[in-house]
C-alpha cells in the first residue's frame, strides 16, 4: 500500500499562490504577514489583510508587529494591469536598490517582446522599465549585458492565481513579485541555469530556484532554507532520516523513483511524495527516502 509523505516542510512556506489583496493606491491596507525567506533573498509571503479599524481593536500578536516599513507601496495592481492605456504595471525599487518593494505605471515599448522572449532592461532591472508586453516583465537580467527573459505575471488574484500550463505562479517579495515561472521535474532536475527543483510551498507542483548550497547542502547535510541543499536533495525535518541532526532547523534528503526506488539510508524507504489522486500529471513517481511514517 502507498502512504503518501503527508509532511509539513519545516519552513512555514507558503508560496505559491495565495496572498491578500493589496490596494491599488499609495495607501496601505494593515496587513498581518508570515513570511520565509530562503537564501536567495526571495520570499514567499501569506498575507491576511485588515482595516485600520480592525487593526487598532485586534488582540492578534502577528498582526500587531508589522509595522508599515512591512507593507508594499502599491501604485496599480499588477493582477488587473489598471495603468492607462500604453502603460503597464510593474515592480520596481523604489529607493534605487536591487529588492523589488513598490509598483508604479510604466511606458509600453514598441514592438514589446512576449513571454519568452529576449528582453532588455533599464538599470539593474529592478527599475520597472523593461522591453516587455503588458503583463509581463524583463527577468533574470544578466549585470554585464541588460539582457534577459520575458516572463508573465500571475492572471486572476491572489486568492486565484492562474497561470500557462507548465509553469507554476511564484509569488515573492511580500507580494510584489507574482510570476508564471516554469515548472520541473524533481527526479530529472531538468532546470535551466544550473538551477534547482524543489517543492512549491503550496500544491504538490515543483519549481526552478537558484542553487544557494555552496560548498554545503549534501546529503544528510544540516540546511536552513529550501534551496540550501544540493540538486535532488530536499530540505525537510531532520527527524525523517536516523543520520540527520535532530537539533538542526532542516536536513538534505533524497528524492526517489517510486519505479525503482534506491535508499540508501538506514531504514530508509521511497514514500510517495503526494496523497494518491493529488499527484502532478508527469510526476506520478517522484518520492522521498525517508523513515517509514
Amino acid at each position: 500500500m502507498r502512504t503518501s509523505v503527508c509532511l509539513p516542510l519545516v519552513f512555514a512556506l507558503a508560496a505559491g499562490c495565495v496572498l491578500g489583496p493589496y490596494t491599488t493606491t499609495a495607501t496601505h491596507d494593515t496587513t498581518s504577514t508570515t513570511t520565509t525567506t530562503d537564501s536567495t533573498g526571495t520570499t514567499t509571503t501569506t498575507t491576511t489583510p485588515t482595516s485600520s479599524t480592525s487593526q487598532a481593536n485586534t488582540t492578534d500578536t502577528t498582526a500587531a508587529a508589522t509595522t508599515t516599513s512591512d507593507i508594499p507601496a502599491v501604485a496599480c495592481d499588477l493582477w488587473t494591469q489598471n495603468c492607462p492605456e500604453g502603460q503597464k504595471c510593474m515592480p520596481w525599487a523604489d529607493d534605487g536598490g536591487s529588492s523589488w518593494n513598490a509598483t508604479k505605471c510604466t511606458d509600453i515599448m514598441p514592438n514589446a517582446g512576449k513571454p519568452g522572449d529576449a528582453c532588455t532592461a533599464e538599470g539593474n532591472g529592478a527599475t520597472g522599465v523593461d522591453s516587455c508586453e503588458k503583463a509581463a516583465m524583463c527577468w533574470n537580467v544578466s549585470q554585464q549585458t541588460g539582457m534577459g527573459l520575458c516572463v508573465g505575471f500571475c492572471m486572476g488574484s491572489m486568492e486565484t492565481p492562474t497561470c500557462p500550463p507548465l509553469t507554476n505562479c511564484v509569488i515573492s517579495s511580500s507580494g510584489i513579485l507574482n510570476l508564471c515561472l516554469p515548472g520541473c521535474d524533481p527526479l530529472a532536475q531538468d532546470c535551466p541555469d544550473l538551477h534547482l527543483c524543489i517543492p512549491q510551498p503550496v500544491g504538490n507542483d515543483f519549481r526552478c530556484v537558484p542553487d544557494a548550497s555552496g560548498d554545503a547542502g549534501q546529503l544528510n547535510d544540516p540546511c536552513a532554507a529550501p534551496d540550501a541543499c544540493d540538486p535532488g536533495l530536499f530540505c525537510l525535518d531532520p527527524a525523517l532520516a536516523a543520520e540527520c541532526d535532530p537539533m538542526a532547523p532542516g536536513c538534505c534528503l533524497p528524492v526517489c523513483d517510486l519505479s525503482k526506488p534506491m535508499c540508501t539510508n538506514k531504514g530508509a524507504m521511497c514514500v510517495p511524495w503526494s496523497e494518491p489522486g493529488m499527484e502532478v500529471p508527469g510526476l506520478e513517481n517522484v518520492g522521498l527516502c525517508r523513515l517509514p511514517p
